[in-house]
């Protein structure tokens, strides 16, 4: 697929961003790119003094920058002050964002649909795909090549589901969701328990008789699996968004806006709250409580409740200062030892 070069003037820029232009408003602005990699005619980020100090030997045409940072403007070159670049720089990219990836409108003929599936208007239905008995799915939702939709689960409006992603039987998708490449909704939770019987032990499967319910506007990320609850439903809350490669356990509650960054393993029956930052690598036990507003560092392992609102690291997870304390005392353990050792 090929597009029409993207150009917007410095002041269009400004405008669409909500910042305050400092030189040459007509300054044609043909892409975007990182500080270091930016040419001519292109916008670039200012986020600290450091590149800032460096925005004189800059190639690039225009930069978005954070008001307070001390910055020389120049004739040439177009400075947009905001309160927050890296979101600016964000809605700028969406000036230059090529038009989005759609399979054909309709349903392609390779597709199977269940003659008591419910399709709504205008929606897009790959190769290969499947769409199971009793599924409804609302307007304007993409559904690519190989995409699983099992029996009875329901999608609201404006949904993108890209290649290979799979929907499992009765779960529920809110509106305006998007399910990256090979993710999987409601496999069945992680549940066994052991029996000894007249022919040695073995383990017995719990079923997993529940569902997931994802709310609206939702991004699950390529290879993320979010199982399904033992009974009644994990819950995936308004506005959350979950990198690659995470695994939410089954019974798991999330609240709204919760960010959960790659390689990730949330254990079942464990709630986040609300606004709740997690970084990559991050291993959390079951049944752990994590409060509204947490951030925990990537990396960290919870194996208790947390408290609203602090900030965790660390081996098991615990306020990031006495982290940082302890992993500083740690350092100088050997030095400590030898000291000891001479007496």
């Amino acid at each position: 697929m090929t597009t029409e070069p993207i150009t917007h003037n410095a002041a269009k820029i400004a405008q669409h961003v909500g910042g305050e232009l400092i030189g040459p408003a007509e300054a044609p602005i043909t892409g975007i790119s990182d500080f270091d990699e930016a040419a001519p005619g292109q916008l670039t980020l200012i986020g600290t003094q450091r590149y800032a100090d460096r925005w004189a030997d800059c190639p690039a045409s225009a930069a978005l920058i954070n008001r307070g940072l001390e910055c020389s403007p120049t004739d040439a070159k177009a400075l947009i002050r905001v309160d927050d670049a890296d979101l600016a720089f964000s809605k700028a990219l969406a000036l230059y964002a090529p038009p989005p990836v759609l399979t054909d409108p309709g349903i392609h003929p390779t597709a199977i649909v269940h003659p008591s599936a419910k399709l709504g208007p205008d929606i897009r239905v790959g190769p290969h795909a499947l769409i199971g008995p009793g599924v409804t799915i609302g307007q304007n939702c993409v559904l690519h090549n190989r995409v699983t939709v099992m029996d009875h689960t329901q999608i609201g409006n404006h949904c993108t589901l890209w290649p290979g992603a799979v929907i499992r039987d009765r779960c529920t998708l809110g509106d305006r969701c998007t399910i990256h490449p090979n993710a999987v909704i409601g496999a069945d939770g992680f549940g066994y328990r052991p029996e000894v019987t007249d022919r040695g032990p073995r383990l017995v499967k719990t079923p997993q008789i529940g569902t997931v319910i994802i709310g609206d506007d939702v991004e699950i990320g390529a290879g993320a699996c979010i199982d399904r609850a033992k009974c009644n439903a994990t819950v995936i809350g308004d506005g959350c968004k979950i990198d690659n490669l995470v695994q939410i356990g089954h019974n798991c509650q999330l609240g709204k806006r919760v960010i959960i960054s790659g390689c990730t393993g949330v254990g079942g029956s464990t709630t986040i709250g609300d606004g709740t930052v997690i970084g990559g690598c991050v291993a959390i036990t079951d049944h752990a409580l994590i409060g509204p507003g947490a951030q925990l560092a990537g990396g960290s392992q919870v194996a208790a409740s947390l408290p609203a609102g602090g900030t965790y690291a660390g081996t098991p997870a615990r306020p990031i200062r006495e982290a940082i304390r302890e992993a500083g005392a740690l350092k100088r353990l050997p030095d400590l030892l030898k000291q000891l050792r001479r007496g």
